[in-house]
């Protein structure tokens, strides 16, 4: 009974930062993660069919020549927002039956810095890291170069996070 209840206040005191906090109990074969596979290829065919991978359609958006990124981005937003009004309205769970938690999290300004250096690198490179292995998949190896430095920089952000102001 203890031992639950330090948990819960672990999962407590970690949802309050910005961690991303899984508390999945299940245990599952290695098969069971295949479905990921699937849905990550289809996903990235979707985006290359989309030309979200397009370095070029990205240096229109920053250069506010084309509404084609902005509307797909607007269009990912109103379905999450459509999705989790959805999921806490009906009190949806995951396909194993797991309660879903949404918590909240408190703005600060380290967020305002990390999105400007999110998008000076997105703008930069022509890749942000949801499209990177489509990127890679097309042929333009040139991009490892972009996805070994996001993994560099989430390893150097995890090594100083405490750190670090948040």
């Amino acid at each position: 009974m203890q031992q639950n209840i330090e948990e819960k206040n672990d999962l407590e005191i970690r949802s309050l930062d910005a961690m991303c906090v899984n508390e999945s109990q299940l245990q599952h074969r290695w098969y069971h993660n295949l479905k990921y596979l699937v849905l990550g290829i289809l996903f990235g065919f979707i985006f290359i069919k989309a030309e979200i991978i397009s370095w070029f359609r990205i240096q229109e958006m920053f250069r506010l020549q084309s509404f084609h990124m902005y509307g797909i981005i607007g269009s990912a937003i109103l379905v999450a927002m459509i999705s989790i009004f959805i999921i806490k309205k009906f009190n949806i769970k995951t396909i194993y039956g797991e309660e879903i938690i949404f918590h909240k999290k408190e703005f600060n300004k380290g967020q305002i810095y990390g999105g400007l250096i999110f998008g000076l690198g997105w703008a930069i490179t022509g890749a942000c890291p949801g499209p990177l292995f489509a990127q890679i998949g097309t042929g333009a190896t040139v991009v490892a170069v972009t996805l070994i430095s996001a993994i560099a920089g989430t390893w150097v952000y995890g090594y100083f996070r405490e750190k670090l102001p948040h």
